[in-house]
């Protein structure tokens, strides 16, 4: 017995592979294995014998599993091991953490502006961000002697010496895509343009590139009330609260009559609260589209009249979001995304209670 076990466990230490392993123990202990076979004859031998003989096959059979089990185990490892060494990477590690993206203030503000004005029926236009010199200010009514229209305060593209195309600016306000968008569509119409535009300035609260939202609707009847009708519903749903309005004259080339627009708010500590008090913000120009305007876009003034407004993008973001200063939208670190980003978009309606 003792030649037997001996026998069996150094063939079963000298297997190489599993496979090799596997018809081992076939050979050992399966139905027909050798060790089995033996236990088989158990039934004809003596009591005595089968006493001295049972227990040792038993023990030797014990001793057969568990020393298949050991060696499939240490197969194992060594497989894992060598596996390791040829490969640089562990496909059945866990994956390491990463931070999730976050949504940029200005794209989350621009998606709420438009999901609220949408409400309200107003179509998405765009245009290009280099424009005609006759877009950008002759069709809307700004004289060649305006200052907006100096080299100090607006960028424009460079010509070489005998070029003698119209000149082309950096828009410095989207109010193009309004003429452009009479020029396609005509009366009546209701639009607003967002997009980014440039100016020659930097401060706190300016930039050379910053962005806006301008919104222009025309039909026969419409007047100053729905104005101020829309920019009110506008404030309340993107704050979330009732927000009053104030209206100042003003006056802007492209709009008459004209008013500055400011908002109910209070100050506290340094920090605005908008929709409270009895202080005053101002946030953006309106207007009716001054007659000049409506027929540089091809549509008839004696036919249609309608009013335009326009606001900054990023302002109304700092004030929704507590964001001190305009320049932090675009030369800060990625801290301050990670502050300030947002990581799902979650639209504001005029349907909402408020």
């Amino acid at each position: 017995m003792e030649q037997l076990k001996s026998d069996w466990l150094s063939r079963i230490g000298a297997a190489q592979d599993e496979a090799t392993l596997e018809d081992l123990r076939v050979a050992a202990i399966g139905k027909k294995g050798d060790i089995s076979l033996r236990m088989r004859d158990l039934g004809a031998m003596s009591p005595q014998e089968r006493q001295i003989a049972g227990p040792a096959l038993n023990a030797l059979k014990d001793e057969v599993t568990t020393a298949i089990a050991a060696k499939k185990a240490a197969l194992g490892d060594a497989a894992l091991d060598e596996r390791l060494r040829a490969e640089w990477l562990d496909v059945t590690l866990p994956a390491r953490h990463r931070r999730n993206g976050t949504i940029h203030p200005v794209s989350q503000v621009t998606e709420e502006v438009t999901a609220i004005f949408a409400d309200m029926g107003f179509a998405v236009a765009e245009g290009p961000q280099i424009e005609t010199d006759w877009h950008n200010f002759d069709a809307l009514n700004i004289p060649g002697h305006h200052p907006a229209r100096a080299e100090m305060d607006t960028f424009y593209t460079h010509r070489a010496p005998g070029d003698d195309r119209p000149p082309h600016v950096l828009r410095t306000h989207t109010s193009p895509v309004q003429i452009r968008y009479m020029e396609a569509h005509g009366a009546p119409t209701r639009v607003i343009a967002p997009g980014r535009v440039y100016r020659a300035d930097y401060d706190q609260t300016h930039t050379p590139m910053f962005h806006q939202v301008e919104g222009l609707a025309i039909d026969r009847d419409i007047s100053m009330a729905n104005l101020k009708w829309v920019l009110e519903a506008f404030f309340s749903a993107y704050f979330g609260r009732t927000v009053k309005t104030r209206f100042r004259a003003s006056h802007f080339p492209f709009t008459e009559p004209s008013a500055e627009v400011d908002i109910q708010c209070s100050w506290e500590g340094g920090t605005v609260k908008v929709g409270e008090g009895n202080d005053w913000l101002e946030v953006l120009g309106s207007g009716m589209v001054h007659p000049k305007v409506l027929q540089a876009g091809g549509i008839d003034p004696t036919q249609w009249q309608g009013f335009a407004f326009g606001m900054g993008i990023d302002r109304i973001a700092m004030l929704k979001y507590g964001i001190p200063d305009l320049r932090a939208f675009f030369d800060s670190d990625l801290r301050w995304l990670r502050h300030y980003g947002f990581s799902a978009l979650q639209m504001p309606s005029v349907h909402a209670g408020v």
